[in-house]
């Protein structure tokens, strides 16, 4: 069948949308490729009342993963009804967006030259896009923002390209190191990296061809004139629960910090799913946003937190003596059962510790934390478990036994408290926030008693600006080889206080959901 050229097919499908009146979400377009050879076909996201407007508008390219489509991100992203939403509340400028179909080729040429994807992308789909659609054609105003094989496209098209593309938020990007690519077992690699990159039946170092390198993150951050990415900005989010991933996005941070390229970096809770994608859409959404405004990163846009009312007349409850503080729930008197306890070690000033006091309280209330016993310690506790455990349970109803005791540290506390957690069978749950990791500790715990050590279950909360991030990757990168069960988040920011506070009714509730497992 004979194919009809691209002008055809778009001036066709124009009438379709005049005749449709103000439509402006469209799936099944296509545009007529001469590099390829075929048509690639594209969903489209205009803004409200674009029909009715003149004006011109920023674009961001949405890219699907590995065996999706062009509608994926309409279908399973719900993409219209996010970006609507974020976009009506004033949270970021309206934008057009376009989702283009992927195939399988990771948005670049393959290396034998017969599908030249990158190529049809940067001379046909983008020109094409400007050319019939009111966009503002420049770099500083066109994105990319994709998952999994789009997390690869939507970094690797700016690298290559930075021409074209200066903003990038690449979602749980389907990247390898070097040593994950030489190692892979060669039934999934040669169909999905040696066709692109060559080597195909190869392993070990014979699969770092050159066409490789020119496609890694990893070599072109490597090199030693970056001058030519001043301008990207770049915004990775990834998941806690990845297998893979969690190794290479979190290389990829660690490479980008000690080569300063400035960049913000999230880990949350979830794994390789459209749940996780869509929690991540508003905030890559938000950066994109501001960046086409030139304006620096508001930051994540956060629940409100909870109002610490509660918290006011708490520090007069908490019980205080040379070696501890401790503060009892409101029932203690009434009641004569035994409680479970966290100990928290850190600098924490008054301000702080009725901050603690009051969320405490405030979860035993709502019901959504079990009535517990909080012991506050200096961040370099030494005699905890020889001097203030003993004291505790004597001169307090808290139930003994180590299932029923968890650790929180704060920086150094941190510290302290993971040296408390990697004795066995001595706290059931620890959370460390931008505390100084030591990996080797954590290893030989893990290799002299790998069973007691998944009885403690590790939570590790820190930022991507923080001082110890290799460590904290490194932590989370060994404890997901070793197949320990942890959680790992990385957020924005520098740490302190005040962010510590907001992250503890998430920590509160890891703790309560081992202790009540």
């Amino acid at each position: 069948m004979k194919r009809h050229s691209f002008s055809v097919i778009f001036f066709l499908q124009v009438q379709l949308l005049c005749a449709q009146g103000n439509v402006r979400i469209l799936e099944g377009l296509a545009m007529e490729s001469k590099i390829l050879g075929q048509e690639v076909k594209y969903s489209i996201i205009l803004p409200e009342n674009y029909q009715t407007k003149k004006e011109r508008y920023p674009v961001v390219y949405l890219l699907h993963g590995l065996g999706d489509n062009e509608s994926s991100w309409l279908e399973y992203g719900r993409a219209s009804q996010i970006i609507d939403g974020a976009t009506n509340r004033g949270d970021i400028i309206p934008m057009i967006y376009v989702m283009p179909q992927g195939f399988r080729n990771y948005y670049v040429n393959d290396y034998t030259g017969k599908f030249l994807y990158e190529d049809m992308f940067i001379k046909e789909f983008v020109p094409f896009i400007d050319k019939h659609y009111r966009t503002i054609p420049d770099k500083k105003h066109r994105a990319t923002l994709g998952y999994s094989m789009g997390g690869f496209g939507a970094l690797i098209l700016p690298l290559r390209n930075p021409d074209v593309f200066t903003v990038s938020v690449p979602l749980s990007i389907s990247v390898r190191t070097d040593q994950q690519y030489m190692t892979e077992d060669a039934s999934g690699w040669d169909d999905q990296w040696g066709r692109l990159f060559g080597a195909v039946g190869t392993t070990g170092q014979d699969r770092i061809t050159d066409y490789y390198k020119q496609h890694s993150p990893f070599h072109i951050f490597a090199q030693a004139d970056l001058s030519r990415f001043k301008d990207l900005k770049l915004y990775i989010d990834n998941g806690d629960d990845e297998g893979t991933l969690c190794r290479s996005n979190e290389e990829l941070h660690i490479l980008l910090r000690e080569k300063k390229i400035q960049h913000e970096f999230r880990v949350r809770n979830g794994g390789h799913e459209f749940s996780y994608w869509r929690e991540a859409l508003p905030n890559g959404l938000r950066f994109i946003s501001d960046s086409f405004n030139q304006k620096a990163y508001r930051g994540d846009s956060k629940e409100l937190p909870e109002k610490l009312s509660l918290a006011k007349g708490y520090i007069s409850k908490i019980i205080q003596n040379e070696k501890y503080g401790i503060l009892l729930p409101d029932e203690y008197s009434e009641t004569l059962r035994y409680y479970p306890v966290i100990y928290f070690l850190g600098k924490f000033d008054l301000s702080t510790r009725e901050a603690i006091a009051g969320t405490v309280q405030n979860g035993i209330s709502s019901g959504w934390l079990p009535p517990v016993i909080v012991v506050f310690l200096k961040e370099n506790e030494t005699e905890l478990i020889n001097s203030i455990i003993p004291l505790i349970e004597k001169d307090y109803r808290a139930r003994s036994g180590f299932r029923f005791r968890a650790l929180i540290g704060l920086e150094q506390g941190g510290e302290t408290a993971l040296h408390y957690a990697l004795i066995p069978e001595t706290f059931t749950a620890c959370t460390i926030f931008n505390s100084a990791i030591d990996c080797k500790l954590i290893e030989k715990a893990i290799v002299e008693n790998k069973k007691a050590m998944a009885r403690t279950w590790l939570s590790i909360t820190t930022t991507d600006k923080s001082a110890d991030f290799r460590s904290n990757g490194c932590a989370h990168m060994l404890l997901r080889d070793m197949d320990i069960y942890h959680e790992y988040r990385v957020q924005e920011g520098n740490g302190g206080n005040a962010w510590f506070l907001s992250e503890l009714k998430e920590t509160l509730s890891f703790t309560q959901r081992k202790i009540h497992r």
